[in-house]
C-alpha cells in the first residue's frame, strides 16, 4: 500500500491523531436551513469551534504508552453519520466535518467475526503493519449472536412520528408512512405496537395494540398528516409515556424516533429532552433514531440515541428503509447487552503510542470501564463492533502487543459479563498490509476517507489514492457497499 507523506515529515500515527478527532464546530446544512426557515428555532447544542477543535485534537490525539496505556470507551453501533453523509456525497455536497464520525462508518460496513454461541460477545484482534517498518493497525472488532423474527422475545414498539412542516419534503413522511405500513406485515402476533404523532403539540393516534389488530395500526398510520412546527420534545415524552404504561417485563420495550431532527419548539437541546424522560426512559426502555430528510438534525439525533441507550441510524431511499425496517429492525428488537464497553491495555514495552480512530464522544475514563452505573452502549443481535488504532511500534519489540475485554450486563439481570483476547507483536508482523484480511482493509479505507473528509488528510493518502484503494478491494470483496465506496470517493473529488 502506498502512502504519501506529509510535507512536514510526520508518520502514520502521526497523521492520524490530526485526523481522527479533529471535528467542526460549524452548523449542519439542516441547521443553517432550518433556522433561516424559522425565526423561532432555538439555538444548537453548543460545540467547539475548528479551531478549538483543532487544539483538543493536537493535545490528545496520540496517546504515549509511557503515560497513558490503557484506553476506554463506551461501544457505539450508530451508522448514521454514514448514511447521511452518502446522500450528502451523491447530491454533489461536500458533507459538514462536524457530522463525521468514522466509527460509524467502519460499523455500518460488514465484518466476517465469528458469532458466540451465547448471549455474549467474541473478542477479535488483528492489525497489519504498514509499509513505515514501525507503524501498524491494530483492529479490535466485537461480535453478538444473531437471532431471528421467530425465536426473538415479543416486542412493544412505540413510534413517535414527527409531523411537522418539514416533513412534508419528499422522502421524510412519505417514506416513514411506506415503511411502517409495511414494517406492521413483518411483526409477529405476540408484538404490540403504538403510534405518537407530533408536530406543535403530541398525539396518540394508537395506543399499545397487539398487531391481531394490524387493520388498526395501519388505519393510524394513514392518518399521519403534515402540521405545525416541530415539538419534539413533547413528542418523545408522550412515546415514553406511552410505553412506560404499557411496559411489559417479559417483552422487549423500545421508542422508535422518525424525524428530521430539526426541533424549533418547546426543549430543542437533548439533554433538556432526556431529562423530560429520564423516568420512563430507565425502565429498561431504549431509544432508536431514524433519520431522513435532505436537511438533518444530526447532532440532535445522534446525541438522544447515544444518550438514550440506543442507536441512531440514517434512511433516503425506499431502499434503505426497507433494508432497516423489514429486514434488520424485526431481527434486532431485542437487546444481547446493556451499557457495553470496551477496554485495550497497550503493553508499553512493545507500542511506544497509539491512537484510536472515531469514539471521541464515547470515550470513557479507565476507572468506569468496570463501574456499572457508567453509561455504556445498547448492542443488538447480530451487531458487530469495530475500533481501530493507528500504533507505533518500537523497534524489534516481542511479545504480547495489546489486551482488548468487552464488558457489557445482561439486559434483564444486569448481571455484569467480560471478555478478553490479546494479540502478540508477532502476529501483526506477519500480516503486512497487501497480505491483511481483505475485510480489515477496507475498514481502514472506509476510516480513512472519512477522517480525509472531516480534514482533508489520513493516513498520508489524497482522494485519488483511497479511490486506487476502494476499487481494487471492490474487486477482492465483491461487496456492494465497498463498490458504491468508489463511488462516493469519485463524487468527492468532482465536489471538492
Amino acid at each position: 500500500m502506498k502512502f504519501r507523506p506529509l510535507a512536514v515529515g510526520v508518520g502514520l500515527a502521526a497523521v492520524l491523531a490530526l485526523a481522527a478527532c479533529g471535528g467542526s464546530g460549524s452548523p449542519t446544512s439542516g441547521e443553517r436551513a432550518a433556522h433561516q426557515a424559522d425565526s423561532n428555532r432555538q439555538p444548537a447544542v453548543p460545540r467547539p469551534s475548528p479551531t478549538e477543535a483543532r487544539e483538543d485534537t493536537e493535545k490528545d490525539a496520540e496517546k504515549d504508552t509511557t503515560t497513558a496505556q490503557i484506553s476506554t470507551f463506551a461501544l457505539d453501533v450508530d451508522t448514521a453519520s454514514y448514511g447521511y453523509a452518502r446522500r450528502t456525497l451523491e447530491e454533489g455536497r461536500w458533507p459538514a466535518p462536524g457530522e463525521i464520525r468514522p466509527e460509524e462508518w467502519v460499523n455500518a460496513f460488514r465484518q466476517d467475526y465469528a458469532q458466540p454461541p451465547d448471549d455474549g460477545f467474541t473478542v477479535h484482534v488483528d492489525g497489519a503493519t504498514l509499509p513505515a517498518r514501525d507503524e501498524a493497525v491494530l483492529r479490535v472488532g466485537l461480535q453478538t449472536r444473531a437471532s431471528d423474527t421467530a425465536s426473538r422475545r415479543p416486542a412493544n414498539l412505540t413510534f413517535v412520528v414527527d409531523v411537522s412542516g418539514s416533513m412534508a419534503e419528499p422522502g421524510r413522511l412519505d417514506l416513514v408512512k411506506s415503511a411502517l405500513l409495511t414494517l406492521l406485515d413483518q411483526l409477529a402476533p405476540g408484538d404490540q405496537v403504538s403510534i405518537v404523532a407530533f408536530s406543535d403539540e403530541a398525539e396518540v393516534l394508537a395506543s399499545m395494540t397487539p398487531l391481531t389488530a394490524r387493520d388498526e395500526l395501519k388505519s393510524a398510520v394513514e392518518r399521519l398528516s403534515i402540521a405545525g412546527g416541530t415539538n419534539l420534545g413533547a413528542g418523545l415524552v408522550t412515546g415514553y409515556q406511552e410505553a412506560s404504561k404499557a411496559f411489559r417485563p417479559a417483552a422487549t420495550n423500545r421508542v422508535i424516533l422518525l424525524s428530521d431532527g430539526l426541533a424549533n419548539q418547546g426543549n430543542t437541546e437533548w439533554e433538556a429532552i432526556l431529562d423530560q424522560v429520564k423516568e420512563y426512559a430507565g425502565k429498561q426502555v431504549a431509544l432508536l433514531t431514524v433519520g431522513v430528510g435532505r436537511d438533518y438534525g444530526d447532532a440532535l439525533m445522534e446525541q438522544l440515541a447515544d444518550n438514550g441507550d440506543g442507536m441512531a441510524v440514517y434512511v433516503s431511499s425506499q431502499e434503505e428503509a426497507t433494508k432497516i425496517f423489514t429486514t434488520q429492525l424485526p431481527a434486532t428488537i431485542e437487546l444481547r447487552a446493556r451499557d457495553a464497553k470496551a477496554q485495550v491495555v497497550f503493553n508499553p514495552s512493545v507500542v511506544e503510542s497509539y491512537q484510536l480512530i472515531g469514539y471521541e464522544n464515547r470515550a470513557l475514563a479507565t476507572e468506569e470501564f468496570r463501574d456499572d452505573s457508567r453509561d455504556g452502549g445498547e448492542i443488538g443481535p447480530g451487531h458487530s463492533v469495530t475500533a481501530l488504532y493507528a500504533i507505533r511500534l518500537k523497534p524489534g519489540a516481542k511479545g504480547q502487543l495489546a489486551q482488548a475485554t468487552v464488558r457489557w450486563q445482561d439486559p434483564d439481570t444486569r448481571e455484569a459479563s467480560e471478555a478478553s483476547r490479546s494479540v502478540r507483536a508477532d502476529e501483526l508482523a506477519a500480516s503486512v498490509w497487501d497480505k491483511a484480511p481483505v475485510r480489515l482493509q477496507v475498514d481502514v479505507v472506509v476510516a480513512a476517507f472519512a477522517v480525509y473528509l472531516r480534514d482533508r488528510k489520513a493516513f498520508g493518502m489524497d482522494l485519488p489514492e483511497l479511490g486506487e484503494q476502494a476499487t481494487r478491494l471492490a474487486a477482492a470483496s465483491e461487496d456492494p457497499m465497498v463498490s458504491e465506496l468508489v463511488t462516493l470517493i469519485d463524487k468527492a473529488r468532482s465536489v471538492g
